[in-house]
């Protein structure tokens, strides 16, 4: 699988990203093996996580997932072959608590949030630490001091933000770079190819606007990553039913355009849509999911569809 450098870190990851958000709830043990050994076999090797998935399915507590992700690495002990990222300031501090209970980004709750993760994933250091949410009680400084703690402890080697607004990014960005601290190299937000209608939400998840991808475009030591980017299924699957917040007056020429390409590829929508990520400028990881090892592969695929120029041309001006 290809590799790419993230921001200008010395971190080169996998074209696609490894989601085990559901590892340990949704995702049995044994298939989150499966998954996670067929997608080391095909070259990936950048594993994405957090340290509240996933508390909100019945039962659930947050611990899930790292702790799964941990007990696979520790029995393939391929460590210092992966790339291992989760997230911190989204975990309810109380059972069955809301995002007013989330624990936040203090530095009490990153330091607090780093070990417990650290334990859970049985490692002594974590590849890549993302604040999940944009905690507007901490100040910036407070929270990138706490970072650059844990990079100068050995702890976290680069850090990365999720669902935040551009401008915040550009703020935080040029407090780590006027005071030397250590600096955001990528961010996480809700992005596919089909896009949310103006003016539409997703609760706490931030989708990726326009202005983003041109920040990103612009500034080449920050990466931008895309979850949900096949919409949970919505594209392909009739007993998916796409999220309101993609019905807009573009979605039927999007998806018209969409499904011309699949065809004239030999290839699945779903895998346009991954091709389009990749290829697209700026270029964009998608973070990949799956239940069973017959929709991992059918995304890992998309590694080696090649979209023309004038593919590209038809996806992204679906009215011409």
């Amino acid at each position: 699988m290809k590799q790419i450098s993230l921001g200008q870190t010395s971190l080169d990851v996998s074209a696609f990203c490894l989601g085990c958000m559901f590892f340990g709830t949704l995702t049995t043990q044994e298939m989150a093996y499966q998954l996670a050994d067929r997608y080391f076999e095909a070259e990936g090797r950048f594993f994405d996580t957090a340290n509240n998935y996933a508390f909100w399915i019945n039962g659930a507590t947050g611990d899930e997932s790292e702790t799964v992700l941990g007990r696979w690495l520790k029995s393939r002990k391929n460590r210092d072959q992966i790339i291992l990222a989760t997230k911190v300031g989204a975990r309810p501090t109380q059972p069955g608590g809301g995002r007013e209970s989330w624990e936040g980004l203090s530095a009490r709750a990153i330091e607090r949030a780093a070990e417990g993760s650290l334990t859970r994933l049985g490692t002594d250091y974590l590849d890549l630490y993302y604040a999940h949410i944009d905690d507007r009680q901490a100040s910036l400084e407070e929270t990138l001091t706490a970072f650059d703690r844990l990079i100068t402890a050995g702890k976290v080697r680069a850090i990365g933000c999720s669902n935040m607004m551009t401008w915040r990014i550009e703020q935080a960005r040029s407090l780590s770079h006027l005071h030397g601290w250590a600096t955001y190299c990528c961010v996480q937000q809700r992005y596919s190819y089909l896009q949310p209608r103006a003016g539409a939400t997703f609760e706490t998840q931030l989708a990726a606007s326009q202005e983003l991808l041109d920040y990103c475009q612009e500034h080449e030591d920050i990466s931008l990553l895309a979850y949900s980017p096949l919409l949970s299924g919505a594209y392909t699957r009739q007993d998916i039913t796409l999220p309101p917040q993609y019905h807009s007056s573009e979605t039927e020429a999007r998806l018209r355009a969409l499904a011309t390409v699949a065809a004239e590829t030999g290839v699945t929508p779903n895998q346009v849509v991954l091709a389009w990520l990749l290829q697209s400028t700026p270029a964009v990881i998608p973070v990949i999911a799956a239940s069973n090892p017959t929709q991992l592969d059918e995304n890992l695929g998309a590694v080696h569809v090649h979209l023309t120029g004038e593919h590209m041309l038809r996806l992204n001006n679906p009215d011409l």
